[in-house]
């Protein structure tokens, strides 16, 4: 049986699209660039080096290759400082080619929505992420994938309903 291919190379299997759904108010919060920026370093985390960042190398690729990726973050208002750190970085992913939207909360009340965060890869193939309370990655096994058509289909409808109502993050202000 082949192994299946590592997170990363998801991305560079795509064809045609990779869309995020993020739904908590924190993540992995020991981050150093998080704990940098909390202490006020605001202007050298590696998530805005389009030349170090490994995850933004394999975005700026995957999108001039014509690959779509798009990530919507539902968030809670107020925004937690997880998300103030999130929105600030977010330009380095911008820079590198997704396209990235925020909807608030309170926004999202009448959608159907998974019950995890998630990857969906051209349509077809949905990695599911787990964290723990704490928004650390969960030590039962951070990840999930499937084909099953079904989740497939509940997760493109609940990342379009998001997509369609939520916020260029050029036009989101965090408050």
């Amino acid at each position: 049986m082949a192994e299946e291919p590592t997170f990363n190379q998801l991305f560079r299997l795509a064809k045609k699209s990779a869309v995020h759904l993020e739904m908590r108010d924190g993540y992995m919060q020991s981050d150093p660039e998080y704990l940098a920026w909390q202490q006020g370093v605001r202007d050298r985390s590696r998530y805005l080096d389009l030349e170090s960042s490994p995850w933004l190398t394999t975005m700026r690729e995957i999108t001039s290759r014509g690959v779509s990726v798009r990530r919507a973050r539902i968030v809670s208002e107020p925004v937690s400082d997880y998300i103030r750190f999130e929105h600030h970085v977010t330009d380095g992913n911008v820079a590198a080619g997704e396209s990235v939207r925020w909807l608030p909360r309170r926004r999202a009340s009448d959608l159907a929505l998974p019950g995890n965060d998630f990857w969906l890869f051209d349509d077809s193939l949905v990695l599911f992420l787990h964290f723990a309370g704490d928004g650390e990655l969960s030590p039962e096994g951070d990840e999930e994938r499937t084909t099953d058509p079904g989740v497939v289909r509940l997760c493109s409808t609940a990342f379009e309903s998001v997509w369609e109502r939520a916020i260029p993050h050029e036009d989101y202000q965090v408050s």
